[in-house]
């Protein structure tokens, strides 16, 4: 599946931004977990007759939650307190793409948390590559396969809906690299 999505690669001084304040990074990351958790869990509220997907995004849901609480005790083993979320422009330009007919509907909201996972492990392993500290560094490293597993769910799922969705996960592939181009590169998982 994952052959089928590719991303523009993040911009080479985004690493040098993060590991300059990676408690910002964290902080972040704490957020990005949760409301991967939220989103996987907002799929189970609007299709609760979809049994195979709403068993595959409840797992997700439980392992995203798991992330949330190793994210939480790396925060804490460096004295870092979390922080109000404010928001993630990238996401919520993503989301903006999501066209409002089912079943485009589904199909796009799936497609849309694929890319989001997987610019999500293409960032924690870049972090899990460049961070000094070798227990973080492993944590990232793990939480960047689980990320890509993710995305994988996401993509089979979609192909349940879709079978022939690969022009338009390319167009929301296009989409999400402008997307991110036109933020500032900062200290954050997106």
């Amino acid at each position: 599946m994952a052959s089928m999505l590719t991303l523009a690669p993040t911009d080479p001084t985004w690493v040098e931004v993060a590991l300059a304040d990676l408690d910002a990074v964290h902080r972040d990351h704490l957020h990005c977990e949760r409301k991967a958790a939220q989103s996987a869990l907002s799929l189970v509220r609007s299709y609760p007759e979809r049994a195979e997907l709403v068993a595959a995004v409840s797992r997700l849901a439980h392992e995203e939650t798991a992330h949330v609480v190793q994210v939480s005790q790396l925060l804490a083993k460096r004295g870092v307190t979390p922080v109000y979320d404010l928001g993630d422009e990238y996401a919520a330009g993503l989301r903006e793409l999501v066209r409002k007919q089912e079943p485009h509907r589904l199909l796009d909201r799936l497609l849309v948390f694929a890319l989001i996972e997987a610019r999500s492990a293409e960032r924690l392993a870049i972090l899990g590559a460049a961070i000094p500290d070798p227990a973080t560094a492993s944590l990232y490293k793990s939480l960047a396969t689980a990320e890509e597993r993710h995305r994988d769910t996401f993509l089979e799922l979609a192909a349940g809906v879709s079978p022939d969705h690969a022009p338009r996960l390319a167009e929301l592939a296009a989409r999400e690299a402008a997307i991110l181009a036109a933020l500032p590169v900062r200290a954050r998982i997106h």
